[in-house]
């Protein structure tokens, strides 16, 4: 079940609300019982095994905090607590990366490969482990106190707003809303406009701009600038796709009294690297630079830890997204940027340059790494870099490829995608406020997304495969 699907936004999310506000009593079992049936909607074989890495960092949590608990328990806790959990992600999401390479390597030594059992990737895996994985830590660390209850924790965990794809929700920024939470008409009302926000950048844009980057992508020989629009029509796709959940997620969250943190904060008015990862998916910068930049030293080692350090939460970072070689790269590709940065420090002349060129740079610099990230395989991507770079301009590519992709529709997308991302004002802002003529906008845009689902195929959030 997605949240741009008609099952979703005409039958459950209507009961959830209804149910949830008429038996307020009940509601962190409710909505616990409710994310279950949300999440087994893929396949309910998922649903055991979120139970089970819930129940581990629950009891790990609460061994962890037992009154009296010596220190050298509380560290084997919080050790099993990390290895359970990795040990979980590793498995589901590496294992097959693993044994693949491994028999690659071994038939390059003439040795006959290990059989290997294929293994599903459980939907969302990377996200709800980290986020049981941050209470554990944060109780360890005194930072959050333990949870009332094991419904509670549970509800934490399996909330559905956020389950899929985030944004990855920490304990400690919602202990207390566990307990207790405000439901303002305010917070509703908003929660409501956020919604549709993110559901028109997904079904208006992401899907439509989309199309266009999937049909240069999946080209045997794209010319240069079909190269460059496709890559281009991708940033803007991945961006109004990811955001446009996020905001779906933390405007659910506050319809339920819920209050997630933000996760995209125009990322491409970013002047350097650096500063686009203060702004793009910040639940899981922040989530890395708190339990594992910080914990490996930070900055605080001399600078050759501080570089040795960046790279390897940005290789992590890459990994994280997917068991594939194309995303070690970009997390390779990320970290010597940030490491570049550093080093070059207020002397460089790219910090002496105006605004503008500093942002195009950096937009540009983000091209190159959004081809590792949506190409299949490094040599996928290779060809692809090569087609931006080489051959002709505009004649090399297939007439056919040029007639789907240099439409007018495209180009009007093209500009308002360009028109939405390079100005200041997102959609957090814009809904702080709500008037008449913007509750008009609404329901325009709300209609119009319905129109577009309807008459389109089923096309699932990017950020689901991670």
């Amino acid at each position: 079940m997605v949240f741009s699907s008609q099952v979703f936004i005409f039958y459950f999310l209507p009961l959830v609300l209804l149910v949830y506000y008429v038996l307020p009593g009940n509601r962190h079992l409710f909505l616990l019982l409710a994310s279950y049936v949300f999440y087994g909607w893929w396949n309910p074989w998922f649903v055991p095994l979120m139970l089970s890495v819930t129940a581990a960092n629950y009891a790990f949590g609460q061994s962890i905090a037992a009154p009296g608990a010596s220190r050298r328990r509380k560290r084997m806790a919080l050790v099993g607590s990390v290895v359970a959990s990795l040990g979980t992600l590793g498995f589901f999401k590496y294992y097959m990366f693993a044994g693949h390479n491994l028999n690659w390597l071994l038939g390059k030594l003439g040795i006959a490969p290990f059989p290997l059992v294929e293994v599903v990737l459980p939907i969302g895996i990377s996200f709800y482990v980290f986020q049981s994985l941050s209470y554990t830590i944060d109780v360890y660390r005194g930072e959050s106190p333990p949870v009332r209850s094991f419904f509670d924790f549970a509800c934490f965990v399996a909330l559905f707003p956020q389950l899929i794809a985030g944004p990855i929700v920490r304990y400690n920024t919602i202990a207390a809303q566990l307990v207790s939470r405000a439901h303002t008409w305010n917070k509703f009302s908003s929660g409501v406009a956020l919604f549709i926000l993110g559901l028109a950048k997904k079904v208006l844009l992401a899907n439509t701009i989309g199309q266009v980057a999937d049909a240069v992508f999946d080209a045997q020989a794209p010319a240069a600038l079909d190269a460059w629009l496709g890559v281009t029509a991708y940033a803007f796709q991945i961006y109004f796709d990811f955001s446009g959940y996020s905001d779906m997620a933390i405007g659910l969250g506050r319809m339920l009294g819920f209050e997630f943190p933000r996760n995209f904060n125009a990322p491409y008015l970013s002047e350097s690297i650096t500063d686009f990862w203060r702004r793009w998916h910040i639940s899981l910068s922040t989530f890395l630079r708190d339990y594992l930049y910080f914990p490996l030293g930070g900055n605080r080692r001399g600078i050759r830890r501080t570089y040795f350090n960046l790279a390897t939460v940005m290789l992590l970072g890459g990994l994280w997204h997917g068991a594939n070689w194309t995303f070690v790269l970009w997390g390779a590709y990320h970290g010597t940027l940030l490491i570049w940065e550093r080093a070059m420090g207020k002397s460089s002349i790219y910090t002496r340059l105006p605004p503008p060129a500093r942002i195009a740079i950096t937009f540009l610099l983000l091209l190159f790494s959004w081809v590792l990230f949506r190409s299949p395989d490094i040599m996928d991507a290779w060809r692809f870099l090569s087609a931006m770079f080489g051959g002709s301009i505009a004649g090399g590519g297939s007439l056919l490829l040029a007639a789907e992709i240099y439409t007018q529709g495209t180009l009007i997308i093209m500009a308002l995608c360009a028109l939405i991302v390079f100005q200041p004002v997102q959609t957090f802002d814009w809904v702080e406020t709500l008037t008449w003529g913007k509750a008009a906008s609404l329901i325009l845009l709300f209609a119009l997304s319905l129109m577009t689902m309807f008459v389109q195929a089923f096309n699932p959030f990017l950020y689901f495969q991670f």
